[in-house]
Order: C-alpha cells, then sequence, then structure tokens
C-alpha cells in the first residue's frame, strides 16, 4: 500500500489544521461578560415593551368604560326635544315624524335615521340634529318654500323644484301664474318627486319672470295637460298656446301682441310656428 494513501487500517494520525483563525473570527468570540450585558439589554427591550403595552390596555379599558357608563348614565336619559326653524310646519307634525323616545340614551340615539325621518316629510327640505348635554335634543329644520299654486280639484301648494307641499284652504293670490292639468296621480308622486311636467310648469314660469314683471302679471294660469305644450291664459281669459320650446323668444313676442290686441275681440294667440302669430276671433273665455 503506498505511504500517501489513508486507510482505515492505518495507524491513527492527526490531521493538520489546514486554515488558522483570523482576526474576524477572533473578534466574534463573546465572552461572559458581553453575553451579559446583551442579556441585560435585551431584558431592557422587553421591560420598554411590556410598559408600553400596559398603558395602551390600560388607556383602551378606560375608554371602554367611559363609553359603557356615557351610554348607560342616567344623567343622558334624554328628557327633552325643541324644534328650530319651523314657520309652516306644526311642530307637533315634527316631532311625531322624529320618534324619539323619552329616556333613550342621547350618545347611542340615531341622528341619521332621526334626520332622515323628518326630512322624509314634504315639507321639509332638511333636517340636522343637534345633541345638547346633559340630555336635550335640538331639531333644526329648513322648510321648502311655497312657490305656486298648483289646481287639481282642491289646491296645493308647490315649491321651485316642483314637490307638492301641502293643501291651500284659504283663497290666496299667488304672486305667479297657477299650474292646472295634472292628474291626481301625479300630485300624489309629486309629493316625493317631481314630475316631468311639474319640472317643465316651473321653467315656463322662469321664464315668464326673466321676461319682465307685466308679462308675468298677465298670466294667471298655465295648463299642462296639452301634448303640443303648456297653454296659459291671461287674466282675462285669453288662450295663449306657446309650444314645447324656444319660451324665451316666444313669450318676448307674446308680450307685444298682447298690447296690440288689448282692445280687439280676440279669445286665442297661437305662437307654435316660427316668426307667426295666430290670432282666433271671438269673445274670450
Amino acid at each position: 500500500m503506498s505511504r500517501g494513501l489513508l486507510s482505515p487500517r492505518g495507524g491513527a494520525g492527526a490531521l493538520a489544521d489546514l486554515f488558522g483563525r483570523t482576526p474576524l473570527v477572533d473578534g466574534q468570540r463573546v465572552g461572559p461578560a458581553r453575553r451579559r450585558a446583551r442579556r441585560a439589554r435585551a431584558l431592557a427591550r422587553l421591560a420598554r415593551r411590556a410598559v408600553v403595552l400596559g398603558v395602551v390596555l390600560a388607556g383602551v379599558a378606560a375608554t371602554l368604560a367611559g363609553a359603557r357608563w356615557a351610554t348607560t348614565s342616567p344623567r343622558f336619559a334624554i328628557a327633552g326635544v325643541e324644534v328650530h326653524g319651523a314657520s309652516r310646519v306644526p311642530v307637533p307634525r315634527i316631532l311625531a315624524a322624529a320618534a324619539i323616545v323619552p329616556g333613550t340614551n342621547l350618545w347611542t340615539l340615531d341622528g341619521g335615521a332621526v334626520a332622515a325621518r323628518v326630512s322624509a316629510l314634504p315639507e321639509i327640505r332638511r333636517a340636522d340634529i343637534v345633541r345638547e348635554l346633559p340630555n336635550r335634543v335640538t331639531i333644526v329644520v329648513e322648510e321648502r318654500r311655497p312657490f305656486t299654486l298648483v289646481h287639481a280639484g282642491r289646491l296645493h301648494w308647490m315649491d321651485e323644484e316642483g314637490r307638492v307641499l301641502s293643501e291651500e284652504r284659504r283663497a290666496v293670490v299667488p304672486g305667479v301664474p297657477v299650474i292646472s292639468g295634472l292628474t291626481e296621480e301625479e300630485l300624489v308622486s309629486m309629493r316625493t318627486s317631481p314630475g316631468p311636467k311639474a319640472r317643465a310648469a316651473v321653467a315656463l314660469i322662469r321664464a315668464l319672470l326673466r321676461s319682465g314683471n307685466a308679462l308675468a302679471a298677465e298670466i294667471s294660469e298655465i295648463d299642462m295637460s296639452r301634448p303640443e305644450g303648456p297653454v296659459l291664459y291671461t287674466v282675462d281669459g285669453v288662450e295663449v298656446r306657446l309650444g314645447a320650446e324656444d319660451w324665451d323668444e316666444r313669450l318676448a313676442r307674446l308680450e307685444g301682441v298682447l298690447a296690440q290686441v288689448a282692445t280687439q275681440d280676440v279669445s286665442g294667440v297661437d305662437l307654435r310656428f316660427k316668426d307667426q302669430v295666430v290670432l282666433r276671433r271671438g269673445p274670450v273665455r
């Protein structure tokens, strides 16, 4: 057997250390003092984290305890509800819609739900709920403003958005023309959302107001029942067929026409044809 080979049968020989220790390896040797210092720093970090966690948990517990006290204490049981901003809508009707039960906790009261119930009243545009410590609630409402009257068997007020507000039983004179030609079904739907006829009537009244106070004062009624477009009636009973478009231009012509036929036996004016005015002779209605 060659002496250059290692064999299990060979005698035990010492293996040489082929690599010596470098300064980097020597520097990694940790003595007992350094290990103790590292353990002390690790324990200090854990202690600081434990303190922070304890403070957080204590804060959460205090918050939960405070919230429980605030939502169960008799001190915050609602004892009174006030309404501000109502002039046309009776306060008892608003309180009934709000449905705030006396004794309800001030902080558990669902203000959004209360505001939604009050805003659902046809005459209310917006409602806000204000909590007043320790045990009172104020409902601040913005009412819809009456714009004109709708005649459909009975008189109803309508606002500028075309929503029906309430019935009017007294004899009143609105500042703008009365709307007619709407069905009972249309009036019912206009309590929650204005229909196309109501929006068109409002747009026509605005066009009348833009044309000047003199012409607006001449028109007493706007009939929205005709398929060809609104029909106006003057205070003298003259029927004016306006068509479904170009109202500003046609109203500008109408003012001059009414001035010319004021002394004539004219019962109707038709402005639906471009650059033409058709007059109907006969007694006014």
